[in-house]
C-alpha cells in the first residue's frame, strides 16, 4: 500500500555566497584631461608673438655683452636635461590645475610692469612666471615638481640689473686691487694702491668693470651647475660645487692681477694689454675650472657617495 502521510519539503539553506550578489565595480571618476593640441599650440604662438621684443633684446645682449655671454648655453643645456629625463616625465600622469592659471596671470602682470618701467629684467622674468603658470595649467604640479631644475637654471640666462651687476663688480674690483697689492711686495714689486688702481715702478694699472671677475664668476657659476649634474647625483654635492665656484672664481681672478703685475715689472708694460691681457683671462678661467674638478675629486675621497644614502638619488 502506498503510504498516505503528507510529503514534508525541508527547506536546504541558500548558500551566502550565492545570496550575496557580484559587487558591481564603480568606474573610477577620471582626472581632468588636457586640453586639445591645437589649443596648446595656439597659446603657445600668441606667447611667442608676446614675447618676441623681450627675446630679440634678451639675444642681442648675449651676443654684445661679455659679461652675459654664457647665456647662450643655458637654454640648450635646460632642454638636454629635459631630453635626458624623457623617461621620467613620460611615466608621470598629467593633473592639471587652474592655479597654474594664477601664475600665468601674474607672469603677464610682471610683463606690464616692466614694460611700462623700462625694466628688461622683470621682463625677462615674467617669462619664467608664465612658463611655470603653463606647465601647471596643463600638465600639474606634479610634472612642474619634476622640471623645476631646467626651469630653475634658466635664471642664470638673465642678466642682473645694472644697479645689482654695479654693486658687486665694484667690491670684486677693490678685492682683486687689494689682493695684487698685498702680494705683490712678496715677490719684489713695490705697490702703491689708490683705489682699485694699482701703481707699479713701471706704470699704473687699473683694475676696471672687465677685470673685477665677475665675467668669469657669472661663466663659472654657470658651468659648475652643469658639471654637477652631469657628474655627480648628490643633491648636496651639486650645492657645494655651485657655491665653491664663486670663491674659486675670486681667487683665480686675483691671481690673474698679480700676474699682469709681474708681466709688467719684469717683463714688458705693453703685457698688461692687448692680447696677452685677453690670454690670461682664458687662461684663469680654464685653471678655475681645473680647481673646480680637483675640489670635487677630494670631496668624493674625503666623504664618498655612500655618506649620503639617505638622499635621493637623480638620474
Amino acid at each position: 500500500m502506498l503510504d498516505a502521510s503528507p510529503l514534508v519539503i525541508q527547506s536546504v539553506p541558500v548558500s551566502r555566497v550565492l545570496q550575496s550578489e557580484p559587487p558591481i565595480a564603480r568606474p573610477q571618476a577620471a582626472g581632468p584631461e588636457p586640453p586639445p593640441l591645437w589649443q596648446i599650440v595656439g597659446l603657445a604662438a600668441l606667447l611667442l608673438w608676446l614675447y618676441l621684443p623681450v627675446l630679440t633684446r634678451l639675444v642681442g645682449q648675449w651676443w654684445n655683452d661679455p659679461n652675459f655671454s654664457h647665456g647662450f648655453f643655458v637654454p640648450l643645456f635646460s632642454a638636454f636635461v629635459i631630453w635626458h629625463e624623457r623617461s621620467r616625465f613620460a611615466g608621470l600622469k598629467p593633473h592639471p590645475s587652474w592655479s597654474g592659471l594664477f601664475l600665468l596671470v601674474s607672469g603677464l602682470c610682471v610683463l606690464v610692469v616692466g614694460q611700462l618701467g623700462a625694466e628688461l629684467f622683470l621682463s625677462r622674468l615674467s617669462l619664467l612666471i608664465v612658463l611655470a603658470g603653463l606647465i601647471v595649467l596643463f600638465l600639474g604640479w606634479s610634472f612642474f615638481r619634476a622640471l623645476l631644475f631646467p626651469w630653475a637654471f634658466l635664471l642664470l640666462m638673465i642678466p642682473i640689473p645694472a644697479l645689482v651687476f654695479n654693486q658687486i663688480a665694484f667690491p670684486l674690483q677693490l678685492l682683486a686691487s687689494k689682493v695684487a697689492s698685498t702680494t705683490l711686495p712678496w715677490m719684489g714689486v713695490p705697490v702703491l694702491r689708490e683705489g682699485n688702481v694699482i701703481i707699479l715702478p713701471a706704470m699704473a694699472l687699473e683694475v676696471a668693470d672687465a677685470c673685477s671677475g665677475i665675467r668669469s664668476l657669472m661663466s663659472l657659476a654657470t658651468l659648475a651647475v652643469i658639471y654637477g649634474y652631469l657628474m655627480d647625483r648628490r643633491p648636496s654635492m651639486r650645492v657645494l660645487l655651485a657655491l665653491a665656484s664663486i670663491p674659486i672664481a675670486v681667487v683665480a681672478n686675483s691671481l690673474r692681477v698679480v700676474v699682469t703685475g709681474l708681466l709688467v715689472q719684469y717683463w714688458d708694460p705693453d703685457k698688461a694689454q692687448g692680447f696677452f691681457h685677453e690670454f690670461q683671462g682664458w687662461l684663469m678661467f680654464v685653471a678655475s675650472l681645473v680647481m673646480l674638478y680637483l675640489l670635487h675629486r677630494l670631496v668624493c675621497i674625503v666623504w664618498p657617495e655612500k655618506v649620503w644614502p639617505e638622499e635621493a638619488t637623480q638620474p
